[in-house]
């Protein structure tokens, strides 16, 4: 009876990974791969179809993620050797595997050449335990990363070192960063967190590698679980939610942020957490609010003649000299009696002081205009407001009373209408500042997202894919050849169109952006850019109007950058026939670009033109629109979307520079 070949399934949610798995694995003889799939559900189904010999299993899917699909794999097929291979570093999360039932963690980086060898590796110990031909295996579950028993070679690889060098100086960035930083899986389990939010939890940080973030939320795990749903089902890429960690007098309030990393396709893969401590935020906005009660009481008090206090069942415990002069009392003459005596014989008669305080006592304070008696017996028009009191410990001390001549009445109110409108001021100045604050804090985290996914997966096929075709191009069909290399154009292009975009953002944010001016034909722009994009999609109509010899000094590069960016959109984005029109109007060189696709969500225009603003299920940075606005303004001129109209549903995007 021959060698017996082990049977492996292959679960991942990238389909590039999967095929470049596959591939590499069947190649190498070893192991025989008899089914794929891309999230957790289909790794248990496919657990019990095949009870393979092996399963190599990705940690972050949508619907389930590896965490929970472990216990049901091995539910319904005890003899699987379930090896956890994953994008995450094995700190942490490699012991959480183990516990679960995993045999090995390898990470993503480890090179595919060497997957297959390391994987009949863990067979083969796997094999000898059971038959009792070696030791029992260590504790700790072995963790397979790029640094384990790399050739010299290969450890001399100049690009293999640059992606090295990133990923360590993130992964020291997220470990020392300020703020609390984790790393969790679609459904919510955390594989990497920091220090930072350790403290914040008040936990070791690596005893929460394998909790579920919603134990930590005090009570609101079904808001997260619906953030989760937020990003996984609806491509939201930044969820807020509030909540308190700690418990007794250690309790903080913290602003948790979800910011998903997806794929090529826009399927999000992992979820990046930010934990920011609010509490001193929350608390300076509560003792603000109690501060505008008290200076809006002391606002409506300004300008009064009588402010003087009551105890609770109406009698006069304080006395002014402000209400000494309205009402004619001395303050020894009045303290002591209660408040009826300033009130007319039919007003005390039917007890309509008592009713003041009632109403005081139940709404918070009561206001009125009416008639009111001085010591002498003369009458004055007031304004009266009964505020009622309370101590730290709620409890009813008394009440306010402020007393006002109608004749300073139009002065208090229009003194009162300019303070309320400084303090609605003061409050959208705070909101706002609030605001770029979250602004601020969302595009840290979708900027380390966006690099974090950009580079990783493209370095990934790159590498992997290039090295199987040096080493085994004789071996593989043209199918798998060209499915490689598809992979690696598009991987290419798409560092290529990252690095161009990043470099020129940075140089716009920094003002060092050098437009070599000349005068530029714009017609002749417009149609070379035209006929280039017609040769890098050759299925695709792009139809060109214009006015003819349009003029302007610009940088021909940028201006042909930036239209460039615009088709690339519509053709991506939209659908063909692509129309591109220039004409001159008051003194401006306008350039629009329409095709016949649906538009652009009304939600989504008023940030359009931000940066790292995207809205379409095929992903991207979010860079290319705000690269065309920025050349755009550093020309002189401007860049818009118009919105679509019966003629032309999809509308326009529109780039403006001045002629001449």
């Amino acid at each position: 009876m021959g060698k017996h070949t082990p049977t492996i399934v292959v679960i991942d949610d990238s389909a590039e990974v999967r095929s470049l798995i596959k591939a590499r694995l069947r190649l190498s003889g070893l192991l025989d791969v008899v089914a794929d799939g891309s999230d957790g559900a289909e790794a248990v189904g496919l657990a019990y179809q095949h009870e393979p010999d092996l399963l190599l299993l990705d940690m972050s899917m949508p619907t389930m993620d590896g965490l929970d699909a472990l216990r049901g794999i091995l539910a319904v097929s005890p003899d699987t050797r379930v090896i956890v291979y994953s994008g995450f570093d094995g700190h942490g999360i490699a012991e959480r595997a183990r516990e679960l039932g995993a045999v090995a963690f390898f990470e993503k980086s480890v090179p595919v050449d060497e997957l297959a060898g390391k994987i009949m590796a863990v067979w083969s110990s796997a094999e000898s335990r059971k038959s009792g031909t070696t030791p029992p295996p260590q504790r700790r579950l072995a963790v397979v990363n790029e640094a384990a028993q790399l050739p010299d070679d290969l450890r001399q690889n100049d690009e293999q070192n640059i992606v090295g060098e990133h990923l360590e100086r993130f992964r020291e960035v997220f470990d020392g960063a300020a703020i609390g930083m984790a790393v969790m899986t679609l459904t919510g389990s955390i594989v990497r967190a920091n220090r930072a939010l350790g403290a914040l939890i008040q936990a070791k940080h690596e005893d929460l590698v394998g909790l579920d973030y919603g134990v930590l939320t005090s009570g609101r795990g079904d808001e997260l679980d619906a953030a989760l749903r937020e990003v996984n089902e609806n491509d939201t890429d930044l969820v807020h939610i509030e909540h308190d960690v700690g418990t007794g007098s250690e309790v903080r309030k913290v602003l948790a942020t979800l910011a998903p990393v997806r794929d090529s396709r826009g399927q999000a893969l992992y979820v990046f957490l930010q934990v920011q401590d609010i509490t001193a935020q929350r608390a300076a906005e509560d003792e603000l609010r109690l501060s505008e009660e008290r200076f809006r009481l002391l606002v409506e008090a300004v300008g009064d003649y009588a402010i003087f206090m009551l105890d609770p069942e109406g009698h006069v415990v304080s006395w002014n000299t402000g209400a000494q002069r309205s009402k004619g009392y001395a303050s020894d003459e009045i303290i002591g009696q209660h408040f009826r005596v300033f009130y007319g014989p039919e007003d005390q008669a039917r007890r309509h002081p008592e009713e003041e305080l009632e109403i005081a006592l139940r709404e918070g304070r009561y206001e009125e205009e009416g008639w009111r008696l001085r010591k002498d017996g003369g009458r004055f028009w007031a304004n009266v407001l009964i505020t009622a009191v309370f101590n730290e410990a709620g409890e009813h001390i008394g009440f306010a009373k402020v007393t006002r001549d109608t004749t300073e009445r139009k002065m208090a109110e229009q003194e009162r209408e300019r303070v309320d409108e400084a303090l609605r001021a003061a409050n959208t100045s705070l909101e706002k500042l609030n605001d770029r604050l979250r602004q601020a804090a969302a595009d840290q985290a979708q900027y380390l997202a966006v690099i974090a996914h950009e580079l990783r997966t493209p370095a990934t096929v790159l590498g992997g894919s290039a090295d199987t075709l040096s080493k085994h191009w004789s071996e593989m069909s043209a199918g798998e050849v060209g499915e490689l290399l598809d992979g690696m154009a598009a991987s290419a292009g798409r560092l290529r169109r990252l690095l161009s975009d990043l470099l020129i953002v940075s140089r716009l944010e920094a003002n060092s952006l050098q437009l070599k001016k000349v005068p530029t034909n714009l017609s002749t722009v417009v149609e070379n850019t035209a006929d280039s994009a017609r040769t890098a999609n050759p299925g695709a109509e792009i139809l060109v109007e214009m006015d003819t010899d349009v003029e302007a000094m610009t940088d021909p590069d940028r201006v042909a950058q930036a239209l460039d960016n615009l088709i690339g959109n519509a053709l991506r984005y939209g659908a063909s026939p692509v129309r591109v029109t220039l004409r001159q109007e008051g003194g401006m060189a306008v350039i629009r670009v329409a095709d016949e696709g649906r538009g652009v969500a009304p939600e989504l225009q008023p940030r359009l033109f931000e940066r790292f603003a995207t809205g379409m299920a095929s992903g991207g940075t979010g860079l290319g629109l705000f690269i065309v606005r920025e050349l755009a303004r550093a020309h002189g001129g401007d860049a818009a979307y118009e919105p679509g109209t019966v003629e032309n549903p999809a509308g326009a995007f529109v780039f403006s520079i001045p002629l001449g």
